[in-house]
């Protein structure tokens, strides 16, 4: 498991600093729950003059479940954009999860690979 919180943490990272072009105002929760949203901790809050714009949260391959297509409900149920990066590999399940969730339309799936090649 460390191995996988090394990559969210390393993805969070990445985004944050990817997103900055876009967004002035990007809180995380690297590190513990310190930025909140409507009672839920993102890992990243993205907005622009005062307004939260959109929430991001990243899930690696054993991260992702039932319990937390609850927990994607309830940020997706805030009013704002929900935005999920997730492990190229499991779209599938996860678009599974979001329909049995009802919430398959307001969240958007963003993926990610991790390749290594060697000669």
């Amino acid at each position: 498991m460390d191995e996988e919180r090394l990559i969210h943490d390393w993805l969070v990272r990445t985004l944050r600093t990817r997103l900055s072009r876009e967004y002035r105002e990007i809180k995380d929760n690297l590190g513990g729950e310190k930025n909140e949203f409507k009672g839920c901790y993102p890992d990243l809050i993205l907005g622009n003059h005062g307004m939260v714009l959109a929430v991001v949260v990243v899930e690696t391959e054993h991260s992702i479940n039932r319990e937390k297509a609850l927990q994607w409900k309830t940020l997706s149920e805030a009013g704002t954009k929900l935005i999920l990066m997730v492990p190229k590999r499991t779209v599938k399940d996860v678009t599974g999860l979001l329909w049995e969730a009802s919430i398959a339309d307001r969240v958007s799936i963003g993926t990610y690979d991790i390749t290594i090649n060697m000669p």
